[in-house]
């Protein structure tokens, strides 16, 4: 299939959404927030499981969004740009407006992974 540069700045766009829309991800990039951290400390924070934290940590330097940094024995994690942040903290006060939206929207699945139904 032929895409042109539109169509590809799209699908790069929507990757980029796809990989910070997965909560897990989320949680993670929504921590570092805060600054540095390491696996175990991101693992506290985030009560996910250590292997979780690193496979979504792998993915997401993967895709540019964070940064390894090797102190020692361990390994400090942070957002790769400022920019991550700021795209998050947009996100948020857009949420403060629309929130109810989103949250009754039937055509996206729940963050609980059940599927809403479609609207017709």
């Amino acid at each position: 299939m032929l895409f042109t540069t539109d169509s590809t700045g799209l699908a790069v766009k929507a990757k980029l959404f796809r990989g910070l829309g997965d909560p897990s991800r989320l949680s993670i990039v929504d921590t570092l927030r805060g600054g540095p951290l390491t696996v175990s400390e991101l693992v506290t924070a985030t009560g996910l499981s250590q292997s979780n934290v690193s496979n979504h940590l792998g993915c997401l330097r993967d895709c540019g969004l964070v940064t390894a940094e090797p102190q020692g024995r361990r390994v400090l994690y942070r957002l790769s740009d400022d920019r991550v942040d700021e795209l998050i903290a947009l996100a948020e006060s857009l949420l403060a407006d629309v929130a109810r939206g989103v949250y009754e929207c039937t055509r996206y699945a729940a963050v609980n992974g059940t599927q809403g139904s479609r609207l017709p």
